[in-house]
């Protein structure tokens, strides 16, 4: 048996046995990212009813789904991703590439003048599991992802974002302080251990 077949096979084994993976499956959760946000949430206090949503890299949905919980039906969820989505309620689906100036411009369209109060992106770069290969693309994707908040955010609007720990991380994090008015990193219950990512929550200042 390969080596990619073991970590195959013991992921599965470890996903099966996960307790955020079984009680996602109990309470109709798209996936197990979303306690990820609601514990960031519980304690940053990022959505509120009535509140404007971007959620980068939405699919599944999770990430989307809880939004729209807490917004309620003054909020406003656009979802966006490469992939297709399947419909989730309360929350406006767009298929795109958010580096792409088109996609930009629906965007605005979708949002009818209305001030982007969080940008949130569970975003990670397709891995190819040579280290220094995948954390210069988690770089580059965590860069763009600022260049993007930092274009459609309000002021005291806020960014939540997925980074990874490692080589780029510390000259990312000295990108997001100068570009926000507060930086603070977040480690959720559901994020492995023993896994690299975790959270960082940027805000604009207040005008």
């Amino acid at each position: 048996m390969s080596r990619r077949s073991r970590s195959s096979g013991r992921w599965l084994r470890e996903h099966a046995r996960d307790p955020y993976v079984r009680r996602a499956r109990a309470q109709g959760a798209r996936s197990r990212a979303t306690f990820k946000l609601e514990e960031i949430d519980r304690v940053e206090h990022l959505l509120a009813p009535g509140r404007t949503v971007v959620d980068l890299g939405a699919a599944p949905g999770g990430w989307s789904q809880y939004a729209a919980g807490r917004l309620g039906a003054r909020g406003l969820v656009v979802a966006l991703d490469l992939l297709p989505m399947a419909a989730v309620p309360g929350v406006t689906f767009l298929q795109g590439d958010f580096r792409d100036p088109a996609t930009v411009a629906r965007l605005e369209e979708l949002l009818g003048g209305r001030p982007v109060e969080l940008v949130m992106s569970d975003l990670a770069p397709n891995m190819t599991g040579v280290d220094v290969v995948d954390q210069a693309r988690a770089a580059e994707l965590g860069e763009l992802t600022l260049d993007f908040a930092g274009r459609v955010l309000a002021p005291g609007g806020v960014l939540l974002m997925k980074v990874f720990q490692g080589a780029g991380f510390a000259a990312l994090l000295a990108a997001a302080r100068r570009r926000f008015a507060t930086v603070r990193i977040r480690k959720p219950a559901a994020s492995r251990q023993r896994s690299a990512e975790t959270y960082l929550v940027a805000g604009r200042r207040a005008e």
